[in-house]
């Protein structure tokens, strides 16, 4: 039999996240075939038990993929108290979905959204370093003094920051633009590097996911991951 991991299995197939499995089978809320499962680690086979969460049948549901080009004010979260806007009010409807990673409110540009949380779990883990490039504006010239800096890494206060790959495409007086790929994923990253050097971020545009790209998907759209994207982000 091809037994996995019971919390496993529970958010694979969406009920919750995998923390909160846990927690449901601790409270007696599973069984499998008619017995309860209050102990941990718990495995059952998904493909042929029968699986009851509070007494209702799991089945497995399924798998959306969108990659959205992410608008100003728009939040990467599944609740918000305060009523604003959030990323996923910009796809269909149905079912659980979630982003995967998040940015800022004021951050645009490519973010996925999906219910598989196996896929999001490997596109968000730090060993998989998948790079992430950025269109970054900001106030004044920056120097290349600055520029070489950044690229040698930018210590801050929760890890290293290291691009691996920082282009100035403008740099003037008012305003300068460069391109910035970077794999960490720590919070506010780009803009606290940027921070670091004296500049003010006024606009901040992600590009692409890996090869996964926004080109030609105005902002505010969604179009489904191709297989072949879905293929490329499982092999990360």
């Amino acid at each position: 039999m091809a037994r996995e991991r019971l919390h496993k299995i529970l958010a694979g197939w969406g009920v919750d996240s995998r923390r909160n499995c846990e927690q449901l089978i601790l409270g007696g809320a599973v069984k499998v075939n008619g017995k309860i499962i209050d102990t941990l680690p718990a495995f059952a086979d998904p493909k042929i038990d029968i699986i009851t969460v509070a007494g209702r049948k799991i089945r497995p549901e399924n798998k959306v993929y969108y990659l959205l080009n992410k608008p100003k004010g728009f939040l990467c979260t599944n609740n918000d108290p305060a009523g604003r806007k959030k990323a996923i009010d910009l796809v269909p409807p149905g079912g659980r979905i979630f982003c995967v990673g998040r940015l800022d409110a004021d951050t645009t540009g490519a973010i996925i959204l999906t219910n598989d949380t196996a896929l999001a779990d490997i596109v968000t883990h730090p060993r998989h370093e998948l790079p992430k490039t950025y269109i970054v504006t900001i106030k004044g010239k920056v120097s290349t003094e600055a520029v070489e800096q950044m690229k040698k890494g930018v210590w801050l206060s929760d890890g290293k920051a290291v691009p691996g790959k920082v282009k100035i495409i403008k740099a003037q007086a008012a305003e300068s633009i460069l391109e910035i790929k970077i794999s960490q994923s720590l919070n506010r990253e780009i803009r606290r590097i940027m921070a670091k050097f004296g500049y003010k971020v006024t606009a901040l545009k992600r590009l692409a996911i890996g090869k996964i790209s926004t080109y030609k998907l105005g902002i505010g759209k969604f179009r489904p991951l191709t297989k072949g994207e879905i293929d490329y982000l499982k092999k990360e």
